[in-house]
């Protein structure tokens, strides 16, 4: 019997790559995607691939810095991702996997997967038992100019989206339902619509502004409030009986079960990067499956499209592209449906552009 492959060598390297949409928040602004690509080489030399997103530039050096101090607890082990996972929780008990700690290892276990995928020859959705189908996809706006973006919007539609999500969160609650109800204006009335507040506002608040926004068939609610305060979103879900959507900032599967024990949420927003990689997803949407709570993705389309195909409760795919300006072959909509591609995760490096974004 062979042996079975191992980690030689585990690289990180750190880029600052332009959005081809930028993306205005309650908060502020991205315009460009901090990235870390994680490359675990292995002594059959294929090459697995991860990235984390930092969200902000001043980030992507620790955590670099983080996946190189890790580096030599992995070299030498097999591809086992649930193996590797319960070793490096272990490893960080006292300190907890969550932060940049839990974002670099979420992307060293999409990165072992992804190897692992490619050494079979097969995309990482038939090595959890299902295979790559056609999942809707929303496009996914910041905070929207109903005038400036009203072409975009459109395009979006024809294009095929069934759905569309903006941000909100205006300072003035009556610029925020005439921006909403132009956006219901512009699409047809059969494409969904949800909003996201990215935890800008207190319970009461929010209950006031969604109650003000009742009109205009909302999909669902999201973050209205801080992501921890799951209380608070217990709190509007039942005040509004708004479908409230959570989850982007849960950390590990733990985060899910805490919000099913506080009845905070409709849906599940389920981020590889903050979830676990593959591994806690899959464990994750178990625990979604049981809860009855419909799951759609944050960010990272080309493993999420692998991950929301074996998922149970699957809803929608986020469609926000953070990579593709390093991929190869970027996971992109077709009539509004993407579908993942293989080997692996079906991520490859754009090597002339990650030496341009290089910092």
């Amino acid at each position: 019997m062979a042996a079975a492959p191992v980690v030689a060598e585990l690289r990180a390297r750190s880029v600052l790559v332009p959005m081809s949409r930028p993306v205005r928040t309650a908060s502020g602004s991205l315009t460009v995607s901090p990235l870390v690509l994680l490359d675990v080489v292995t002594d059959t030399g294929v090459v697995g691939h991860g990235y984390v997103f930092g969200y902000a530039p001043e980030v992507v050096a620790p955590l670099r810095a983080l996946a190189e101090a890790i580096a030599p607890t992995l070299v030498g082990r097999t591809l086992a991702p649930a193996q590797r996972m319960r070793e490096l929780a272990g490893k960080f008990r006292l300190l907890g996997l969550q932060g940049l700690l839990g974002m670099v290892v979420a992307g060293i276990d999409m990165a072992l997967w992804d190897a692992l995928g490619k050494l079979a020859d097969q995309p990482v959705a038939a090595l959890l038992g299902g295979e790559p189908v056609p999942l809707r996809a929303y496009d996914s706006y910041g905070m929207v100019d109903p005038v400036t973006d009203e072409a975009a919007l459109r395009e979006s539609v024809a294009s095929g989206f069934t759905g569309i999500k903006i941000k909100t969160g205006q300072s003035d609650p009556a610029d925020e339902v005439a921006a909403v109800g132009q956006v219901r204006d512009i699409i047809r009335p059969d494409v969904e619509l949800m909003i996201d507040y990215n935890q800008s506002l207190d319970p009461p608040e929010a209950c006031r502004r969604i109650r003000r926004l009742r009109e205009f068939d909302l999909y669902w609610v999201e973050e209205p409030v801080a992501a921890e305060d799951l209380a608070g979103h217990a709190y509007v879900r039942r005040r509004t009986g708004a479908r409230i959507q959570t989850g982007e900032n849960w950390w590990f599967p733990r985060g899910l079960s805490a919000a099913v024990a506080a009845r905070a949420c409709d849906f599940a927003m389920l981020d590889v990067m903050k979830i676990g990689g593959v591994t806690g997803w899959m464990q994750a949407a178990g625990e979604a499956q049981a809860a009855s709570l419909p799951v759609s993705s944050h960010l990272f389309v080309e493993p999420s499209a692998h991950l929301l195909a074996v998922t149970p409760t699957a809803d929608w795919l986020e469609y926000l592209d953070i990579a593709g300006a390093v991929l190869i072959d970027p996971c992109r909509p077709v009539d509004g449906y993407v579908t993942a591609a293989g080997p692996g995760l079906g991520i490859s490096w754009n090597e002339d552009a990650v030496a341009r974004y290089e910092v």
